[in-house]
């Protein structure tokens, strides 16, 4: 019998603290990323807004009823919480119909979940993102360690880093060096 391993290849999601940081693998989010086909951006538009769907604009995560983050012109990731929405896609579909395209993208991508008092320090040594000047509710595609993952500043001591999941181990070893070399 196959049993389910996180993205860091364990039974249940991992957490490391190595001095003031924190680095926790996430498990419980549900995601699909959500494009408006031609010509229907107001059906999209009015449908997410009725359902609690935030639609943020660039550089931007926002948190309603779902949350969601830009990704590119008329394109957003849609996140979820994993226990009612496993099958997110279909949850979207049954809202959105043909208006947008939507893609499941839950198992292709590593959460991981940062908390320090001062991660500002610790990203700059990852990857070129003024997280000093960026304000609560950022959202952008950066590169750490040769990864192209997607950042979002949850608060000033919290943010969560997306990584394609095939490199998790990669990304996570990343984040635990810079962390050392802070302590």
């Amino acid at each position: 019998m196959l049993e389910p391993l996180s993205p860091l290849g364990h039974a249940v999601p991992e957490a490391t603290t190595i001095g003031p940081f924190t680095i926790t693998e996430r498990t419980d989010t549900a995601l699909a990323s959500l494009a408006i086909r031609y010509g229907r951006a107001a059906d999209v538009t009015a449908t997410a807004a009725a359902a609690g769907i935030p639609l943020p604009k660039p550089g931007r995560h926002e948190i309603q009823t779902l949350a969601a983050f830009w990704l590119a012109p008329d394109m957003w990731m849609i996140e979820a919480p994993f226990v009612p929405h496993e099958d997110i896609r279909a949850h979207l579909l049954t809202l959105f119909h043909d208006a947008a395209s939507i893609t499941e993208q839950t198992d292709a991508w590593v959460r991981l979940d940062l908390t320090a008092p001062d991660l500002p320090a610790l990203m700059e040594r990852l990857c070129n993102t003024d997280l000093r000047a960026a304000p609560v509710g950022f959202a952008t595609r950066t590169v750490i360690d040769h990864l192209g993952c997607y950042l979002i500043k949850r608060s000033d001591r919290d943010i969560t880093l997306y990584g394609p999941r095939s490199s998790a181990q990669t990304l996570h070893h990343a984040l635990t060096v810079a962390a050392l070399s802070l302590t």
